[in-house]
C-alpha cells in the first residue's frame, strides 16, 4: 500500500479537508498515475453534501483527472510508464453482462464501480478519487490522452466531454441537423462545441442575454433567450435534437415543443430535485421523444478524446489550487465560472 494525500469530506456539512489515505499497489492488470490535474463536476458537490444521498464518508470526490503513469502490472500492454494517461467516471464494471460487451460500461448489468464513493472490490473499502496525489485502476479503464492538447483543460474532458459527446453520437447529430443546446455551463459549453464541430446548425437556449456573445465565440449559430416566449414561438418543430444540460428542475414542455416529429430531446443533467412532468400530448402528437444519457463508455470516451486532439478541442477553464476547493464549490453554486474548475494537483503538499 502507497501512502497518499487528498482532500476529503468528512460530513454533508464540514468542508473538505486534507486527509491521508492508503493507494493499493499495482497489480498485474494495473496502472498507477501521478495525478497532475483534476477537474471540478457539480457531481462532486452533489456526493460531498450527499445531496443524492447514499454517500459514504469520508469521500474524496474527483473523476476528470489527467496525470502521468508511474508504474504499470506486469500484464499491462497499453501503457507504460510516462504516458500521459486519463481516468474518468469509472474504474471497473463486472466485464460480463451484456451492457459491458457492448462497450457501454457505464449501464453495466451489476452496477458499475466509479472512481469514487462506490464499493472497491480490491480494497473492501470504498473508492476515492482524483483530488489525491495518485490513482490506481484497472488498465481498462484508463484512458490515452494527446499532447497536442492543453493538459489541464483535457481534465473536464473526462467527464463533461464525454457526458454531452455521447448523446450527440447516439442520435447521430451532424450535418444538415439543427441542434439545440439547453444551459451554458460546464456541459451545456462542451455541448456547443461538439455540435458545432460535427456539422450541426447549432442553437443555444439560455436565460440570460449577457452568455449570447460568449456562446457565438464557443460554436453558437443562434441564441435564444428563453424567457422570451417570442423568440421561442419562432423555433415551434423545427429541431431534430435538443441536448439539455439543465442540472435543475425547470419546464421541459418549452423546449419539447421545439421538436420536429420523432425527434429527441436528451437530458444529462441531474437535479437534486425532479422535473416537473411533462405534458404527454407534446409527445403523442408529434411522436416526439424525451430521452437520458449517462457518460459514456470507455471505448467512446476514447473516441471523444481522439475527436478532441483532432479538432483542438478542450474545455475553458480557471485553474485552482486544491486549497482552494471549498471557495471554488461556492462559486459553482453561484454559476461563477467559465466554465470548469481544474485543480492543479501539484498544490496538494
Amino acid at each position: 500500500m502507497t501512502k497518499t494525500l487528498g482532500y476529503a469530506a468528512q460530513s454533508a456539512t464540514t468542508p473538505l479537508d486534507a486527509f491521508r489515505f492508503e493507494r493499493r499497489e499495482p497489480g498485474p492488470h494495473d496502472v498507477q498515475i501521478e495525478i497532475l490535474y483534476c477537474g471540478v463536476c457539480h457531481s462532486d458537490i452533489h456526493t460531498a453534501r450527499n445531496e443524492w444521498k447514499g454517500t459514504t464518508y469520508p469521500v474524496v470526490p474527483g473523476h476528470e483527472i489527467v496525470g502521468r503513469v508511474t508504474k504499470v502490472g506486469n500484464e499491462v500492454t497499453a501503457f507504460n510508464v510516462g504516458d500521459l494517461a486519463g481516468v474518468g467516471c469509472m474504474v471497473d464494471s463486472c466485464g460480463t453482462c451484456p451492457d459491458c460487451h457492448e462497450g457501454l460500461e457505464q449501464y453495466c448489468t451489476t452496477g458499475a464501480i466509479f472512481t469514487y464513493n462506490s464499493p472497491d472490490p480490491h480494497t473492501g473499502k470504498m473508492t476515492y478519487g482524483g483530488y489525491s496525489q495518485r490513482i490506481v485502476v484497472d488498465e481498462r479503464f484508463v484512458l490515452r490522452v494527446s499532447d497536442k492538447l492543453h493538459l489541464p483543460a483535457v481534465a473536464p474532458l473526462l467527464c463533461a466531454g464525454i457526458t454531452t459527446y455521447s448523446p450527440l453520437r447516439q442520435w447521430k447529430v451532424g450535418k444538415g441537423q439543427k441542434v439545440g443546446i439547453v444551459g451554458l455551463g460546464g456541459l451545456g459549453h462542451m455541448g456547443l462545441k461538439f455540435a458545432h464541430a460535427l456539422g450541426a446548425y447549432t442553437v443555444l437556449f439560455t436565460t440570460s442575454p449577457g452568455k449570447a456573445a460568449d456562446a457565438k465565440r464557443l460554436g453558437a449559430d443562434e441564441v435564444v433567450i428563453s424567457k422570451n416566449s417570442d423568440e421561442m414561438q419562432c423555433h415551434l418543430n423545427s429541431f431534430d435534437f435538443i441536448l439539455n444540460t439543465v442540472a435543475a428542475p425547470h419546464n421541459l414542455d418549452a423546449y419539447l415543443e421545439l421538436l420536429k416529429r420523432d425527434a429527441t430531446m436528451c437530458l444529462v443533467g441531474a437535479p437534486e430535485d425532479p422535473h416537473p412532468s411533462p405534458n404527454v400530448f407534446n409527445l403523442v402528437f408529434r411522436r416526439r421523444r424525451l430521452a437520458g444519457s449517462l457518460i459514456g463508455g470507455i471505448k467512446e470516451t476514447q473516441e471523444m478524446l481522439d475527436f478532441c486532439a483532432e479538432h483542438h478541442i478542450v474545455s475553458d477553464i480557471e485553474m485552482i489550487s486544491m486549497q482552494q476547493i471549498n471557495e471554488a464549490y461556492e462559486r459553482m453554486l453561484r454559476s461563477d465560472v467559465k466554465y470548469r474548475f481544474v485543480i492543479d494537483m501539484a498544490s496538494l503538499k
